[in-house]
């Protein structure tokens, strides 16, 4: 048997490599969504604003709508990356054919 690989395989591979990337993204950003604005919570009310809750409750608020914003615009550009991607690989490869087409 030859070393080398079949293209289903090979997309088959990348496939569950951005898979991989889209789960680690959305696991980090999950993490960052509860850590970020508890932290900056209690961070901001004990050493920022010597126990005032309501300037502290609006950094944790600000923090959160941070990661969210940040995890949106990454979705996207990687969303609009892949689209790109796509097309790069339909001109060079040229069109794709369905069944109905052969």
């Amino acid at each position: 048997m030859s070393g080398q690989a079949a293209p289903a395989q090979v997309t088959a591979r990348a496939a569950q490599a951005g898979e991989n990337q889209v789960l680690f993204k959305l696991i980090l950003f999950s993490i960052a969504l509860g850590v970020v604005p508890l932290g900056s919570y209690f961070l901001s009310q004990k050493y920022i604003f010597d126990g005032n809750t309501t300037y502290a409750a609006v950094v944790a608020i600000i923090g959160a709508n941070v990661v969210l914003v940040t995890y949106i615009l990454l979705s996207v550009l990687d969303d609009k990356r892949e689209e790109a991607s796509k097309k790069g690989a339909e001109k060079v490869g040229g069109p794709v054919e369905s069944r109905k087409d052969r």
